[in-house]
């Protein structure tokens, strides 16, 4: 009976919260932490502790390398860093899934606090915050999976304009890796406290290692059985193949047939559709044109 298959049943497993909403709602609430204790309380002390820092790094405060991206400058930090965690993010959590996600949203904070911290070594009392080495990672992961799609956005909130994530990305790195030269990189002018290149060079390097060398190397992605593709005039062959075979499946009678269909359907509930073999598929189709006309 369907009534009894698990996914018809109203005990049935729901769509768990995403990762985005989860990381997006940390970020919020470390700001208003971060506000009641900073602008209000007039109190230090939650940035002293949370927010990286050539002497927070002294003093041995690892957590440091994470709690950072949960602080803020200002309203605007906040907003900039959360918009480019919901676009980037929203599309990478249907391919990465949640925890792989949120993993490599802490990797990259922890990268990103690396190269920060190795460049203001001794630049004495400045701080990192933000949550942008992140949403460097996110944005290079991205590109990586869509480098052809346009993508339209407003350049100071009003000229419409239309690029491509390849391109974009590289514009980006270009400008992080010019500042990080004339500004940050010790001996070569002031530290530019107001934009951390650095940091966001490191998210971008650990997006793309991700991508490189975990993700795609992997084939847990599209994009690694692309790369490895067959020649067409074998896939043509292997698809010939493939059609001949399947012309010779017999179907079962029918209340055999109705068994199979129902184990079949069990396995794509538990495996997903993908782990079918060909001679399941086929039976399914025809199965399903059988059953329909008796």
């Amino acid at each position: 009976m369907l009534s009894d298959r698990p996914y018809m049943r109203g005990d049935y497993q729901r769509e768990t919260t995403s990762a985005v909403t989860w990381l997006l709602c940390a970020v919020l609430a470390g700001f208003v932490i971060q506000n009641i204790f900073g602008a209000w309380l007039k109190s230090p002390a939650i940035e002293a502790m949370l927010a990286l820092s050539p002497a927070n790094i002294r003093h041995g405060y690892w957590w440091a390398f994470v709690t950072y991206v949960l602080l803020h400058a200002n309203l605007l930090h906040l907003f900039l860093n959360g918009l480019g965690l919901f676009l980037f993010g929203r599309e990478l959590a249907p391919l990465l899934g949640n925890a792989r996600l949120a993993a490599v949203f802490f990797a990259a904070a922890v990268a990103g606090g690396l190269a920060w911290g190795a460049a203001h070594w001794l630049a004495g009392g400045t701080m990192l915050l933000g949550a942008s080495s992140s949403v460097m990672a996110f944005f290079v992961i991205y590109a990586c999976f869509q480098p052809e799609r346009d993508i339209t956005f407003l350049l100071f909130f009003v000229l419409p304009v239309t690029l491509k994530p390849k391109v974009m990305i590289w514009l980006v790195l270009g400008f992080d890796l010019l500042g990080f030269l004339f500004s940050e990189l010790p001996g070569r002018g002031a530290f530019d406290t107001s934009i951390a290149h650095s940091a966001h060079l490191g998210g971008a390097l650990a997006g793309w290692i991700y991508f490189r060398f975990f993700h795609a190397n992997r084939g847990w992605d599209r994009a690694a059985t692309l790369s490895v593709e067959l020649p067409r005039w074998l896939k043509r062959k292997d698809a010939a193949a493939r059609t001949s075979f399947s012309q010779k499946v017999n179907l079962p009678r029918r209340p055999d047939l109705r068994a199979e269909v129902d184990r079949i359907l069990d396995k794509i509930n538990s495996e997903g559709f993908g782990a079918l073999t060909q001679e399941e598929k086929h039976l399914l189709d025809e199965a399903k044109d059988l059953l329909s006309r008796q």
